[in-house]
C-alpha cells in the first residue's frame, strides 16, 4: 500500500516458515466431502508469490470450499494445503497477522460503526495502513459513522475490502470484491488490487466477472465439479481456443450444420444463445465472404457482424456448466 511516504516493512517470516520461491498458496490433491457430495475432488493448484491469481467456477463448482480451506475455515478430508508455507489450521496463529481475508458477507459486528470497525481491525496489526487514507481511497468518508447493518451493499463490500488490507498482509483472499459496486468503485478496487501486487502482495481473487479476471489476473484457475479443469494466464487460456471469432445475430434456429459445410474444416460454428452465432477459426476476408454468402442464400440478414478476440468468458462458458446447457 502506498498511502504513506515511508511505509513500515511487513513482518519477516517466522523461523521455520517455507520461504523463497515456494508458492504463496499450494493445494495438492485436496478432497473435501459434505455427506455424499464431493465439493473438492483431488483438486490441485498453486498461487505464485507477488501475483494476482483468479479462481473461477460456476456456483457449486468447489471454489468456495477450496478458498475456505486455504483460509483455515475448513479441514480437508485428504490432500495438503500450504499457505505461505504453513498449515492454515495448525499454524493459524502464525498466519493470522500475515493474511488478509475479505469475505463476501459477514465478518463485521452489525452494530459497529464503519470507521470504528476499521480502526479496531488496524489496531490488531503491528504496521497497519493509515486508516484515514484508506477510508478516503475507498470512498467511505460519508459513511464512517454509520453502523454496518445500515450500510448499502456496496459500502459493506468496500469496508470488507479495507479490513482485509489494512494490516499490510503478505497474502490476501478477496471473495467477489466488486459485487454490488458501481463502476467508479469497481475501478477504484481494481486500482487497489494492482497496487497490492506492485507492493509484492499475493492476491487470490474469486469473481464472477470474467472481464475483472482478464484485467487483473496473472494466473487463472478454472474449477468445475471439484477439479481444476484449466489453468494459465488469461492470454494463454484465450489462445487455447480460437485467436479470434466471427459473431453475428440472426433469427433463432439457423441451420448451423449447413453453415459448417460451407466453412473451412478447421472452423466451428455454434448458436451461443437464441439468435446469437459465433464462428471460430482463422478469420480472413474469404471466411467473411463465405459467411455473408451463406446468409444471403438462406435469406438471413446478419446483424451486428463483428470480428472478436476469444475472451476469457468464452473459455469459461465452453469449459464449465455443460449440464446446464444440455
Amino acid at each position: 500500500m502506498r498511502d504513506e511516504p515511508s511505509p513500515s516493512p511487513r513482518p519477516r517470516p517466522a523461523p521455520g516458515d517455507v520461504t523463497g520461491e515456494a508458492p504463496a498458496v499450494e493445494v495438492v490433491g485436496l478432497v473435501k466431502r459434505y455427506g455424499t457430495k464431493t465439493a473438492a475432488d483431488g483438486l490441485t493448484l498453486s498461487v505464485a508469490r507477488g501475483s494476482v491469481t483468479a479462481v473461477l467456477g460456476p456456483n457449486g463448482a468447489g471454489k468456495t470450499t477450496t478458498i475456505e480451506t486455504c483460509e483455515g475455515y475448513r479441514r480437508p478430508d485428504a490432500g495438503t494445503v500450504r499457505v505461505l508455507g504453513l498449515d492454515p489450521r495448525a499454524d493459524a496463529a502464525r498466519l493470522r497477522p500475515r493474511v488478509g481475508v475479505m469475505l463476501q458477507s459477514g465478518g463485521v459486528y452489525p452494530g459497529a460503526r464503519a470507521a470504528e470497525m476499521l480502526r479496531h481491525t488496524a489496531s490488531l496489526h503491528a504496521h497497519p495502513v493509515d486508516v484515514d487514507a484508506l477510508i478516503e481511497r475507498l470512498g467511505l468518508e460519508s459513511c464512517g459513522r454509520t453502523v454496518y447493518r445500515r450500510l448499502s451493499g456496496g459500502q459493506q463490500q468496500r469496508l470488507a475490502l479495507a479490513m482485509a488490507v489494512v494490516g499490510r498482509p503478505e497474502l490476501v483472499f478477496l471473495d467477489e470484491p466488486t459485487a454490488g459496486l458501481d463502476p467508479q468503485a469497481r475501478r477504484a478496487t481494481w486500482d487497489l488490487v494492482r497496487e497490492l501486487r506492485a507492493d509484492g502482495v499475493s492476491v487470490v481473487l474469486t469473481t464472477h466477472h470474467m472481464d475483472e479476471a482478464e484485467q487483473l489476473a496473472d494466473q487463472v484457475h478454472i474449477i468445475d465439479a471439484g477439479k481444476v479443469i484449466a489453468s494459465g494466464s488469461p492470454e494463454e487460456l484465450c489462445r487455447g481456443g480460437a485467436e479470434n471469432s466471427l459473431r453475428f445475430s440472426g433469427r433463432p434456429g439457423l441451420d448451423v450444420a449447413s453453415l459448417l459445410t460451407a466453412l473451412p474444416v478447421e472452423c466451428t460454428a455454434v448458436e451461443l444463445a437464441p439468435g446469437s452465432y459465433r464462428i471460430t477459426g482463422k478469420v480472413t476476408p474469404q471466411l467473411l465472404a463465405t459467411v455473408t454468402s451463406w446468409c444471403a442464400q438462406h435469406g438471413v440478414l446478419p446483424d451486428r457482424l463483428s470480428v472478436e478476440r476469444h475472451t476469457l468468458e468464452d473459455v469459461f462458458l465452453e469449459l464449465t456448466g455443460k449440464e446446464l446447457r444440455a
